[in-house]
């Protein structure tokens, strides 16, 4: 088991990552969960208006303090990994994007290349779209929920599994996040891998994904 957290929202401000709240939501956190050490901490979202070296200096005084094992970030860019890490003398672990057969973005914006490169995992959130997935509105997501029950239907499995493997295709190794308190759609979850996405068909969910054909 992996215990992780993040910091850096403060309601009503909203972002803050200077080090004296980041020392502060850190300490709240490891009191609220019982323990002096979290395996991973993340920054939940990027401050613009902190800068990059103080971000760093207090990450690495609470890994030095062994409150934390590692560091990650959850939401940034690739740009703004790269300006965090310039300041930190340990590897960034984990950067955990928004990403789904609804959102494709970090497989265009740099985001999971980078990952790839650093050897960063990816924590995947919203992997079926913030639910879009499950109850399709627009003819896009039906187009892509209905790529989704094909590949569900050959294995055996349901929609969301399906989803959970197309991500899990991918090079960068995503690892989807849950985001449920329903043990049974919990325990359904490993049937993602009963799901073999071959590379046609897991182009065909990508361009409806898109709504347009590679190129």
């Amino acid at each position: 088991m992996v215990l992780a957290t993040k910091g850096g929202i403060r309601p009503g401000v909203p972002y803050d990552s200077r080090a004296a709240w980041l020392g502060q939501a850190l300490d709240d956190s490891l009191r609220r969960l019982g323990v002096d050490r979290v395996d991973l901490y993340q920054i939940h979202r990027p401050d613009l208006l902190t800068h990059p070296e103080e971000a760093a200096r207090a990450l690495d005084d609470a890994r030095q303090a062994g409150k934390i094992r590692a560091i990650g970030v959850s939401n940034h860019s690739a740009a703004q990994v790269q300006a965090l890490a310039r300041f930190l003398p340990v590897p960034i672990v984990s950067q955990q994007p928004e990403l789904s057969p609804l959102y494709v973005a970090p497989m265009f914006d740099g985001v999971l290349d980078q990952a790839m490169e650093r050897d960063m995992a990816v924590l995947a959130w919203s992997p079926i779209g913030g639910g879009r997935l499950m109850k399709p509105e627009s003819e896009r997501d039906r187009a892509v929920a209905a790529l989704l029950d094909a590949a569900a239907e050959t294995a055996g499995v349901d929609r969301a599994a399906a989803a959970y493997a197309w991500l899990m295709a991918h090079p960068a190794r995503p690892i989807p996040i849950l985001g449920t308190q329903d043990a049974a759609r919990i325990a359904r979850a490993d049937d993602a891998y009963r799901v073999r996405w071959n590379r046609a068909d897991w182009y065909r969910a990508l361009e409806a994904s898109l709504g347009t054909k590679m190129p």
